[in-house]
């Protein structure tokens, strides 16, 4: 590889080896990371903390994992663009921009991966005490199942209703009580 790099500028040697180990190192943590483990190498934690206090991230933004990101960026950057760009601080200003560009990237690609993690499972328990409609006719007295619809956590639900009193017709505002077996026992609001 020295013989490769050999009669290089120097500039261009630097983003070259900076390209080529940053690229070993993104490629060895993706494989451990598909291989679950992600986490540490033999026990070696290389994240360090920055304080954030009052920041809810998923990620820390001074890490190991980021800063291999960004010198990626830069690196590959700085070798495309060497013989392009005869401007040295104009192609180091782009390299920089395009590692700070490699890191959004990622933080954004982080931040859809998490929304994968949101358990959105809806739970019928959640709907007692809250109002929703009479959809379907609700015969009076536990006679007879109707349908209501509810919201619950920026979604709309219809389900089976029951009620204990007189009949609601469609478009009564309900209150739900309480939940037999997945149906529930509303009164009207």
């Amino acid at each position: 590889m020295n013989t490769f790099l050999e009669g290089l500028p120097p500039l261009l040697q630097g983003f070259w080896w900076v390209a080529i180990i940053t690229s070993c190192i993104f490629l060895i943590q993706t494989i451990l990371t598909f291989a679950g483990t992600h986490h540490d190498m033999d026990g070696i934690n290389a994240d360090f903390s920055g304080d954030l206090s009052g920041v809810h991230a998923p990620f820390q933004m001074f890490s190991l994992r980021n800063l291999i990101n960004f010198l990626m960026g830069f690196g590959w950057t700085g070798v495309a663009f060497f013989n392009s760009i005869s401007n040295k601080a104009t192609l180091i200003a782009l390299a920089v921009l395009v590692g700070i560009f490699f890191v959004i990237l990622f933080f954004f690609i982080i931040r859809q991966l998490m929304k994968l993690t949101e358990d959105n499972t809806f739970r019928i328990e959640t709907l007692i005490g809250r109002s929703g409609m009479v959809y379907l006719n609700i015969p009076g007295s536990r006679s007879g199942v109707g349908k209501i619809q509810i919201s619950s956590d920026t979604t709309s639900h219809e389900l089976p209703a029951m009620t204990e009193g007189d009949a609601l017709p469609s478009g009564t505002l309900i209150k739900v009580v309480r939940i037999e077996d997945r149906t529930l026992i509303v009164t009207k609001a």
